[in-house]
């Protein structure tokens, strides 16, 4: 009989939630993680009184009743809208792209004179056939948004020409005739007041925890402790790369501490411009630190992080998947492997290749709870 029911490989949400619920059970668990902290990339540090999303902003959403009552039980969320702001040179749009942000473009004030505007604007340009990015987002929103708050942005995301990227990247691009900033449309939204990592640590109460232990550099010695291992890190790297390397993209951070109580007056702001090398610039205090949000700013600082989208190699951290036609062809040899693989189970962004919002990896982690937790 080995030391342990389940090796959990990440203590991100999914693999957290799958401890809780495995020791709520009587299992005995052992969660390691390669990086120092617990919480993966939803960790927040608490810095002179400021939740700092150490790995990106991180604003909670979703329309499922069963997982917001699932991650309440853990936290108390305050009721943080996200309204983000697209900066184009010296110019301040609204996002998602809705009436505040046609009015500022153009002067129009009704959705039928905005309306007009898009469709003329999509008339001129005359695309029946996309080739491209460029071709897809200007035959659905015009030429003027596309310039103004897409082009730049999406370069910078993908590290390449909008005329190089394939038009099936961009779907569709939503546009609201309506006065109304919020980005989402979920039923449900906000921040866990007092920050994330406080959630992961309740799930983790009284489970072993094995930090700065990476599973590759152990392998040996961990594959032959557990009876099943629960693995949230990539797929492909698991099985040492056998059909070949899956994409991702990559992200570095840059944060910033100033002697001012309020640098840019929203959470998050995106640069669109090409020439600015970040694509957003999050202010962590008015996540929680608002009066909408029932919270006065008393704190004298702030803290905030340049975002970069970073290129991916073997040797950075792998932060979302690439699912294009390739990338999910070869994710479903890996995916096909894995179903015969009785000793494993995989879960997360990376271990199911998909890009999750954090409502879908607790929903996944639920759903697999309920299939391998009897």
């Amino acid at each position: 009989m080995k030391k342990y029911d389940y090796l959990i490989v990440g203590s991100g949400l999914f693999g957290s939630i799958f401890a809780y619920e495995a020791n709520k059970r009587g299992k005995k668990v052992l969660v390691i993680d390669k990086r120092s902290n617990i919480a993966g990339n939803i960790y927040t540090e608490n810095k002179d009184g400021i939740n700092v999303h150490k790995y990106g902003a991180h604003i909670f959403h979703t329309s499922n009743k069963e997982v917001w009552d699932y991650i309440n039980q853990f936290a108390e969320f305050n009721r943080y809208t996200n309204s983000p702001v697209a900066r184009y040179k010296n110019e301040l749009y609204n996002m998602p792209f809705n009436m505040n942000t046609f009015n500022k473009l153009w002067g129009v004030v009704t959705p039928e004179e905005a309306q007009a505007k898009i469709e003329q604007e999509k008339k001129e340009a005359g695309i029946t056939e996309p080739k491209n990015l460029e071709e897809q987002a200007i035959s659905l929103v015009g030429k003027t948004i596309y310039e103004k708050l897409v082009k730049g942005y999406t370069e910078k995301q993908w590290g390449r020409k909008c005329t190089e990227l394939p038009s099936f990247i961009i779907k569709r691009l939503p546009v609201r005739f309506i006065y109304d900033n919020n980005y989402f449309n979920d039923k449900y939204q906000g921040i866990p007041m007092g920050g994330y990592t406080q959630i992961i640590e309740k799930m983790l109460d009284g489970i072993e925890v094995k930090l700065n232990y990476d599973y590759f550099e152990h392998k040996q010695e961990l594959d032959n402790i557990a009876e099943k291992i629960v693995f949230t890190g990539p797929i492909d790297k698991y099985y040492d790369y056998k059909f070949g390397e899956l994409e991702y993209r990559s992200l570095r951070f840059e944060e910033e501490e100033l002697n001012i109580q309020n640098y840019q007056g929203n959470a998050v702001v995106n640069y669109t411009e090409y020439e600015v090398p970040y694509t957003r610039i999050i202010e962590h205090k008015h996540f929680e630190y608002a009066k909408s949000l029932g919270q006065e700013d008393t704190i004298s600082k702030t803290i905030i992080t340049r975002e970069y989208p970073d290129t991916w190699n073997r040797e950075k951290e792998a932060y979302y998947p690439i699912n294009n036609d390739k990338n999910n062809a070869l994710y479903q040899k890996y995916a096909d492997l894995a179903s015969k693989d009785k000793n494993v189970i995989f879960g997360g962004r990376l271990g199911m290749y998909k890009y999750y919002d954090m409502d879908k990896v607790i929903a996944e982690a639920l759903k697999c709870v309920e299939e391998n937790l009897k």
